[in-house]
């Protein structure tokens, strides 16, 4: 919704009537075509306040299809306090009696948020993302992700959850992976789940859980009950219109230079299976 909306978000105010009407017509029109919708995180200074115009709306579209969430939150591991807010977020869930949609990323303003707000290395990072997976997948607290204060129910309950993981991290897609493999092992219901990565970047992950046809295990009957759901990110508007959104990501996104031997490794791979197929035809 342009300036004018960041304005409000960075005061900490509440959207106008027309940005209501208008969020709330987006909403009806996303319920009637079957849609998710995921607002993105701001920097911490406007966070407070988008968080609550997205519980806001969660709390009314969330309710309608039994065990899927309409309006997801995104959560930004990289930030000290993305645990407690996500575990508020739980509780008003819980309490509300709504499934609540998260959207788990390691962070988008590493360069510009304060650095006293953020986990002090990256290793610290990876751990905070990687525990809060596993809480929610698992639907059980832990050491990071601990009950909200402000629930009045027992704290070994805990909401319908539907997440997506956002994340270009192969191990964390990895340790997801295993998570729902051992679930499924043993009998348990699974947490609706979603994986996302941007267009153009981690290719190798977003095309291995595509073609996957056998889960950790190896056990084709477990894949077949959870094949995973995979989504690539992409920009939508003329180049004057994303280019300030594109430079962003490009700056969030240096360590793909990190990736780039997987990459080439995952290339390379492919094209020798794609030429041994070729050399079969013959």
């Amino acid at each position: 919704m342009g300036g004018a909306a960041l304005h409000l978000l960075k005061q900490n105010l509440p959207p106008s009537v027309t940005m209501t009407r208008a969020m709330k017509e987006l909403c009806e029109a996303a319920v009637a075509k079957g849609v998710l919708l995921l607002p993105a995180a701001e920097p911490q200074n406007a966070n407070a306040a988008v968080d609550a115009w997205t519980m806001e709306l969660a709390r009314t579209y969330n309710k309608i299809t039994p065990g899927r969430a309409l309006i997801y939150s995104t959560y930004q591991c990289y930030g000290r306090w993305t645990p407690r807010v996500l575990a508020e977020h739980l509780a008003d869930a819980e309490e509300n009696d709504y499934v609540l949609g998260v959207k788990l990323v390691r962070g988008a303003y590493l360069e510009t948020e304060k650095r006293e707000l953020l986990w002090s290395t990256i290793e610290e990072t990876h751990h905070a993302y990687d525990s809060l997976t596993e809480a929610i997948l698992r639907r059980k607290y832990n050491k990071l992700l601990r009950p909200g204060s402000n629930t009045a129910r027992e704290a070994s309950r805990f909401p319908e959850v539907n997440l997506v993981l956002a994340t270009h991290n192969a191990a964390s897609v990895q340790a997801a992976r295993s998570i729902r493999s051992n679930q499924l092992g043993r009998g348990e219901q699974l947490v609706p789940l979603y994986y996302a990565q941007l267009q153009g970047m981690a290719d190798e992950i977003s095309c291995a859980l595509v073609n996957v046809d056998h889960d950790v295990s190896g056990r084709q009957e477990m894949i077949n009950a959870d094949k995973p759901k995979v989504y690539k990110y992409c920009a939508w508007g003329t180049l004057r219109q994303c280019l300030t959104y594109l430079l962003r990501r490009a700056a969030e996104n240096k360590d793909a230079m990190s990736r780039t031997v997987d990459t080439r490794h995952a290339m390379r791979l492919e094209l020798m299976r794609r030429f041994k197929n070729t050399l079969g035809l013959f």
